[in-house]
């Protein structure tokens, strides 16, 4: 047990948990491990790995996790600079006009940062959403009552206060947010953090709910290598409740808070069910099929391959899928991942439908001919082209006899032993 809780120590320290919290939460689990029964399916370090993801799970998810019920609904956010407010405030609005039917209006409190007026207003426009802002008043009170004005004049009953940041928190950004606060009497005072925040997270949700009370904290950046601990941080030292968490740059990257989801992250076991729940919502069931029948069958060609890739692609960044898979913390899928993917999609939508479905025809002009209609080099289609010769390979390698006996081996495997998976290392 002792070797158990020093891994999960270890784990959420590099998952930013601050080093008190981490140290309080394992003290408390330790308590709780002692006299308990081990299952004959799992060893003594799986079950107290088990005990302390349902705890962390428990502690992340304390507290009122929904929003009002109220309409119209007014929320202001608050937040540093560059924690993805503006961007947060339309995906909140887009999922609360989806989910529950809300007529949102989006209002421009942020005079100071260059644009911001421009970003929200694009943002609004394109989720249709009522916007207000005033690019000569400087004033943000007045913006704030003119625009709760202007939301209720257009009939909308979700009113969000983007308001500005800093790189630090100053006593004049919350003496603002404090007068806002009074001024426009929100009902949800949402922080949204950086997830990448780490160890500071403490220290500015501490300020913030100081100085405004937050009634929930948004979770932002978690598309990235960010595991997540600031939020544990953050939700241990306030005890305000998480309730939304950014998952990308896309609109519709954003969900409700799921503290048990978000606790196998920071343990570092992944989010298998957040990547099957995206994939149900984006991927089409009937091509899945058809294109893993052709795999079976090993008659899987290019056009099958660019399709195969526009789904994955609805699903979100690579950055964000590979941060769901278990055992995959410390990854880091970065722009040039993305470049290639994109590369390799421009490379096989320059073919013709013949060449997509006849990959052996590719030589010498039609090569060239690909390469700059893609924007590429002839060795980057070749390349490609080889890359997908010994995937073919493979396929009617694993279709063959010694291929499917060796999958039955591999199912029979993982097939036996029982209990939740460890965490890396252990």
């Amino acid at each position: 047990m002792a070797e158990a809780l020093k891994e999960v120590r270890k784990a959420l320290l590099s998952a930013d948990v601050h080093f008190k919290v981490a140290r309080e939460f394992v003290t408390n689990v330790q308590a709780q491990c002692v006299g308990q029964k081990v299952l004959k399916s799992v060893t003594p370090g799986q079950q107290v790995i088990k005990i302390i993801h349902d705890e962390l799970a428990k502690l992340l998810g304390e507290g009122a996790t929904d929003l009002e019920d109220k309409k119209p609904l007014r929320i202001l956010m608050v937040g540093l600079h560059g924690s993805g407010k503006t961007t947060s405030s339309a995906k909140l609005a887009r999922y609360l006009a989806k989910k529950r039917a809300y007529r949102p209006a989006l209002i421009a409190c942020d005079v100071y940062r260059p644009a911001a007026i421009d970003q929200l207003e694009m943002l609004a426009k394109n989720e249709g959403c009522t916007f207000y802002g005033d690019r000569k008043e400087k004033d943000v009170i007045n913006i704030g009552k003119r625009g709760l004005e202007a939301a209720k004049s257009a009939d909308a009953n979700l009113i969000i206060f983007d308001t500005a940041g800093r790189l630090q928190i100053d006593t004049d950004l919350i003496e603002e947010i404090k007068q806002l606060k009074d001024a426009v009497q929100p009902d949800e005072i949402l922080l949204v953090a950086d997830a990448a925040l780490g160890q500071e997270a403490v220290n500015v949700a501490k300020h913030f709910h100081e100085a405004v009370g937050c009634t929930g904290i948004i979770l932002t950046k978690l598309d990235g290598d960010a595991r997540g601990g600031a939020a544990l941080s953050m939700k241990s030292i306030t005890e305000v409740p998480i309730k939304f968490m950014g998952l990308g740059e896309k609109p519709d990257e954003f969900e409700v808070f799921h503290p048990d989801r978000l606790a196998s992250r920071i343990l570092g076991m992944g989010d298998v069910v957040s990547l099957v729940e995206r994939a149900q919502e984006n991927i089409d069931e009937k091509e899945a099929e058809r294109l893993a029948e052709k795999m079976r069958k090993a008659d899987f060609n290019l056009e099958d391959f660019l399709s195969q890739m526009q789904q994955v692609k609805k699903m979100g960044s690579l950055g964000s899928i590979v941060g769901m898979l278990p055992g995959t913390s410390g990854i880091q899928v970065g722009d040039e991942e993305e470049k290639k993917m994109a590369r390799t999609e421009a490379i096989i939508l320059s073919m013709t439908l013949k060449e997509r479905r006849q990959p052996r025809i590719l030589r010498g002009n039609r090569l060239k001919r690909i390469a700059d209609g893609s924007g590429v080099q002839v060795r980057d289609v070749n390349a490609l082209l080889k890359q997908f010769g010994q995937m073919q390979k493979m396929m009617k390698m694993m279709n063959g006899g010694k291929g499917r006996k060796m999958m039955k081996a591999m199912k029979a495997q993982m097939g036996e032993g029982g209990g939740m998976p460890g965490l890396p290392g252990m």
